[in-house]
């Protein structure tokens, strides 16, 4: 490491999480962006009350106090959409969504700059392998949109990298020997896949693209199995497959709203309570739409899918869990099992499973040549997935990075090969 701090830094702007990463000799590569955490989550929340802003644990904190405002996650997930352009109401006024993106990474960046004691102009941002599956087109935008939303808060000097690349820059530099490694980072919002040749006498090339044999990705991570688990196991609670009085199932669309982070606040707009009115005027079994519409009255959307996400990570370690649902009716739980995520999210998993196969038909390599799964971003701790790509490479032993900092501390090192 070079003696004087880098000029640049890596930035993890993740769906869920984001970090930011200065190289600095003697210390921690990740800066503390929150209650001395490297990790900020990816949240908003404008409180109506006070008029004011939060942002990262203390946007959840405000929102899970009950403060009337609007709290917006999963904001990454907006690049590449359609939303992108458009705007939400936010205390009586339109607020488009990129001045909402670059409200947060202007955050991150005045958090790094505050604990670096410097500013920053230059930084390699992490980006998924793609941004939005079979357009490249599409692909193209969010990653502009991206780069401009990073210089209007005040970035000259931008320029990305693959976020499975910076996890795998990270994993490097702990290396004796030369290893092939599938890197797999699957994080909130897409799962990434580099195959690429490590070793300490490689990391001093600057040109590392002869060691790079593949990438691949899907937009499928952590919030996708949420939303699977939601609707599977939950969203039946509020009338989901319900009945209506024709024999129709009830329609569908805002349960889908409910259950997807960066669309539950249109479960709450003028037209989405009209179509539930007409529902349930039609409506067969009512007692589940009731407590639907104690949900959206209540705007308690947000923290229905908090509780959700919660019972996903702890089926990551306990074979069942209870949700109590209070907010929706007086002594209501529901317990779930690891088999009920596990069939949840099957479809999920395989299609994961499909991108890794095809990544290492395309590299032409053989499943036994692989030495080292390496496992980074929060959601490669779902253990069916974890098993289930683990499958695919027999001989390989899997490692677990710093499932929410190994991507920021690498793209550090890249900014620091970049920038100086």
């Amino acid at each position: 490491m070079s003696l004087t701090p880098a000029r640049a830094c890596g930035i993890d702007f993740g769906t869920s999480n984001s970090t930011v990463g200065w190289l600095r000799p003697g210390e921690s590569t990740l800066l503390a962006l929150e209650d001395g955490k490297p990790t900020l989550p990816s949240a908003i929340f404008f409180n109506a009350d006070e008029e004011s802003t939060h942002f990262g644990r203390d946007a959840l904190l405000e929102y899970l106090e009950g403060y009337e405002g609007r709290l917006m996650r999963a904001l990454k997930s907006l690049l590449g959409s359609s939303l992108m352009d458009g705007s939400t109401e936010v205390g009586g006024r339109a607020l488009p969504f990129r001045d909402l993106l670059a409200s947060f990474i202007g955050e991150l960046k005045s958090r790094a700059e505050a604990q670096a004691g410097r500013s920053f102009e230059q930084a390699v941002f992490g980006r998924p392998v793609h941004f939005v599956d079979d357009n490249e087109a599409a692909d193209r935008r969010a990653q502009d949109t991206l780069e401009a939303i990073a210089r209007q808060v005040g970035f000259k000097d931008v320029s990305f990298q693959f976020e499975p690349i910076g996890a795998a820059l990270h994993y490097e530099a702990s290396l004796d020997r030369e290893e092939l490694v599938l890197i797999a980072d699957i994080g909130g919002g897409t799962a990434d896949f580099s195959l690429v040749r490590l070793s300490p006498e490689r990391a001093k090339h600057l040109d590392r693209r002869d060691d790079l044999l593949g990438n691949a990705g899907l937009h499928v991570g952590g919030t996708d199995f949420d939303r699977a688990l939601s609707l599977e196991c939950v969203m039946p609670l509020l009338g989901y497959k319900g009945l209506m009085k024709s024999g129709a199932e009830v329609p569908s669309g805002l349960f889908f709203h409910l259950a997807t982070w960066h669309t539950i606040n249109f479960a709450y707009t003028r037209q989405a309570f009209a179509d539930f009115q007409s529902i349930y005027r039609d409506a067969a079994a009512r007692r589940e739409l009731d407590r639907l519409a104690r949900l959206i009255g209540q705007r308690e959307g947000h923290w229905l899918a908090l509780q959700v996400e919660q019972a996903k990570i702890d089926l990551s370690t306990d074979a069942s869990t209870r949700l109590h649902l209070d907010r929706l009716e007086p002594g209501l739980h529901h317990d779930i099992t690891r088999e009920d995520f596990t069939l949840a999210t099957r479809s999920l998993v395989e299609r994961v499973a499909a991108t890794v196969s095809n990544l290492l038909d395309q590299a032409g390599i053989a499943r036994d040549q692989v030495d080292t799964l390496y496992f980074t971003g929060g959601a490669s701790g779902v253990p069916q997935l974890r098993e289930r790509i683990s499958a695919e490479l027999p001989n390989a032993r899997s490692v677990e990075g710093d499932l929410f900092g190994s991507i920021g501390a690498g793209l550090a090192v890249e900014a620091a090969r970049r920038y100086g």
